[in-house]
């Protein structure tokens, strides 16, 4: 299954509700693709998103195109982001292009250099949700 993300992304509410607070917090210029997840995304009870999309601190094995390497990483909330070890946050380039999208998927973001770079996200590991957790 090889997927480019275009279909409506799926956030549960308590993400969005934390996400929306953490962006009015934050106020930085250049979350507008975050502020458009938020406004664009299928908002659902955490008990209904469906076990294949990536909800924050759900863990994927993503896949880069180019050369087949494969990554562990989980998208997480700023205070938690440690890149090396595959935590990144919601608020980067990655965290962004990866929450609310489903197995099977590519995404694209922009690189700080304005650079494309492309993940297909090859399986998730763990899912908060799946696993009965509703608050993390």
């Amino acid at each position: 299954m090889n997927r480019t993300a275009l279909a409506p992304r799926v956030i549960t509410e308590l993400d969005h509700v934390r996400i929306d607070r953490l962006l009015s917090r934050a106020q930085r210029a250049g979350d507008d693709t975050l502020h458009e997840l938020l406004d664009d995304a299928d908002v659902v009870s955490p008990r209904q998103v469906p076990a294949d999309v990536v909800t924050m601190y759900t863990q994927v094995r993503v896949e880069d195109p180019r050369d087949g390497t494969q990554r562990k990483l989980a998208v997480c909330y700023p205070e938690d982001a440690e890149p090396g070890a595959g935590f990144v946050s919601v608020l980067s380039p990655i965290g962004t292009a990866l929450l609310g999208r489903r197995r099977g998927e590519t995404v694209a973001w922009t690189t700080p250099n304005g650079g494309l770079q492309t993940l297909r996200i090859v399986e998730l590991l763990f899912q908060p949700e799946a696993s009965g957790d509703f608050t993390l």
